[in-house]
């Protein structure tokens, strides 16, 4: 079974855009990683407070997971947007 021709790419006016709301959303997570880091590094008994039940350091480190989701959506409807905005 094979598959179709690849398709003919042109240019996208949007990329410039895209990586610079990459580089800038990189730079927000890597802020809020170093500061789990340094928390986690520097203060180990504030980790280890419990909320519910569950200690921040695993409140934080969740945390971190769903803020990378959220990113990543949120990185590509703009991306989207600016695609059929810029590629017309």
């Amino acid at each position: 079974m094979a598959h179709g021709p690849a398709v003919k790419l042109g240019k996208d006016n949007a990329s410039p855009y895209k990586a610079k709301l990459g580089v800038r959303m990189f730079f927000a997570y890597t802020l809020v990683y170093a500061i789990f880091v340094g928390l986690n590094s520097l203060s180990p008994t504030t980790m280890e407070k419990t909320f519910g039940g569950i200690n921040l350091a695993v409140i934080y480190g969740v945390g971190l997971i769903v803020l990378a989701l959220v990113m990543a959506v949120i990185y590509n409807q703009f991306c989207c947007k600016a695609e059929a905005r810029l590629n017309k």
